[in-house]
């Protein structure tokens, strides 16, 4: 045989190397995705740590109102609720629908349950009402009407959608820090927000702020693996050693303290509190439709802006912006209200704060796994989990803002009138009004009058036609005396 010959003879092919976390890998598609195991568990690191301040923040807005008895929710049991249904969602979600999308108490619908539903009837009843409205988000997901109504959102409103979410949590994570505050109203000024606390920037905790988010961008640009959870783990840290040498009055929410007993005893008397029809009896068939029907929409249209964001950012969606799996998603997200409800901590839903996660990498369901465990942990460890200041977490939420905003922007039309505005609308109107829900049906209905005015109504879905109409007549509710 010549050498010739020799060298011209076929290469048996190798067969690839398979990943080192084989059965994990292939059930949460980490490779496929382009992510690893240490980038899913650093997300969801960082997405526990944006959302912890959850397990302090829920139970203070719903154990500070009375129901019509004048009764009031217990804290501590109010504490494990709101931890034991993040940590059931967020695994749930991560396990069936595979995204790296978190899911606690959802704020705004937690101040609806607290401030509207529960003066006008009992704890049980309100809560009842919530797990109705998640038993109807599941038969619309069920019917496919849900999925109908994301797929016909245009591209170019898609993105609209995930850059007003970016911009909305920006302006928390600025909010929540104490970079920006609200004028008080006795100021008398038609100015809203103000830098500082006093229209200065004074104070530690603002400092530690600003060194989180310096030092969290400087980590991205410099493409260090890690950055916003390094950022993180960091400031905490600082503002450990502030806390203990310096005077600071107040860190807000949460002061990073050390616990004396880093351990807490769970108190599960709040789960299963739940009057399913209850509230229909003292408010009335109406009245308690439209209650429902206020809490319904809040969740829906919160988790849909959610979802089309992360998992825009997170490149999870195709060509036409839509995402594989969608319906597991949604079906979860239908289950995690009613389970909010059941257990007495409000409606759950997806947090936008899983972007912090996100930009740390994660891809897939295995970072909620994460997050999703620590919340269960944090049943036993409340004191340590709630330690973290914001001060030392929101800079995730600033950074992250920008990445999607900037991944984003470029792929609007905006040679196209219809599109350019309602998502130019849809943007704004998230931060400026401070909810999700307001920009997507101030967007909606801005893109079907204007499709209409250019002569191209035929062009707008008949699903966005009738959610058009949904959030214009809830706009109208108070007008025509419904609230």
């Amino acid at each position: 045989m010549s050498t010739s010959a020799v060298a011209k003879a076929p290469v048996p092919e190798q067969p690839e190397p398979r990943p080192a976390y084989g059965a994990l890998d292939r059930y949460f598609k980490i490779s496929e995705r382009g992510s690893t195991v240490g980038r899913e568990i650093r997300g969801g690191f960082a997405t526990f740590f944006a959302m912890a301040y959850i397990i302090v923040l829920n139970p203070i807005i719903l154990g500070s109102a009375k129901d019509m008895y004048g009764h009031q929710l217990d804290n501590g049991q109010l504490v494990t609720a709101t931890a034991l249904t993040a940590a059931f969602t967020t695994l749930l979600m991560g396990v069936i629908g595979n995204v790296p999308i978190a899911l606690a108490a959802g704020l705004g619908v937690n101040t609806v349950v607290a401030l509207q539903l529960a003066p006008r009837m009992s704890w049980p009843d309100a809560m009842g009402m919530v797990v109705l409205a998640g038993f109807v988000v599941m038969l619309l997901v069920a019917t496919g009407l849900r999925e109908r109504v994301m797929s016909a959102v245009p591209l170019g409103l898609r993105k609209g959608i995930a850059i007003g979410i970016g911009l909305f949590i920006m302006l928390i994570g600025l909010v929540d820090s104490g970079f920006v505050s609200r004028i008080p109203d006795v100021a008398q000024t038609t100015v809203p927000l103000q830098l500082g606390g006093t229209g200065h920037l004074t104070g530690w905790p603002v400092l530690v702020f600003v060194l989180g988010t310096l030092l969290t961008l400087a980590l991205i640009v410099r493409k260090v693996p890690g950055a916003i959870l390094i950022s993180i783990v960091a400031m905490t840290a600082v503002a450990l050693v502030v806390n203990a040498v310096a005077d600071v009055p107040s860190w807000g929410l949460t002061t990073p303290t050390w616990p004396g007993n880093p351990f807490s005893t769970p108190d599960f008397g709040l789960v299963g509190q739940v009057s399913l029809f209850g509230g229909f009896g003292k408010v009335g068939v109406l009245t308690g439709v439209l209650f429902v029907f206020t809490v319904l929409l809040s969740c829906f249209f919160d988790a849909m802006g959610t979802i089309m964001g992360i998992g825009d950012e997170a490149k999870l969606t195709d060509s036409d912006g839509r995402m594989p799996g969608m319906n597991k998603v949604l079906f979860v997200d239908g289950i995690a209200v009613a389970a909010g409800g059941a257990t007495s901590s409000s409606a759950t839903t997806c947090f936008v704060e899983s972007t912090a996660g996100v930009g740390e990498g994660a891809r897939t369901g295995l970072a909620n796994v994460v997050s999703g465990l620590l919340f269960a942990v944090a049943l036993f460890l409340t004191p340590v989990a709630t330690m973290v200041p914001s001060q030392a977490a929101t800079p995730a939420l600033v950074a992250v803002g920008f990445l999607i905003l900037s991944g984003s922007i470029r792929e609007i039309d905006w040679a196209d009138p219809t599109i350019a505005i309602a998502a130019f609308v849809t943007m704004l109107m998230m931060p400026f009004t401070y909810s999700i829900t307001n920009g997507i049906g101030m967007g909606f209905i801005t893109f079907a009058v204007l499709r209409l005015a250019a002569g191209r109504g035929r062009e707008v879905p008949a699903a966005l036609y009738v959610v058009s109409a949904v959030f214009a007549f809830y706009y109208l509710m108070p007008a025509l005396g419904l609230t």
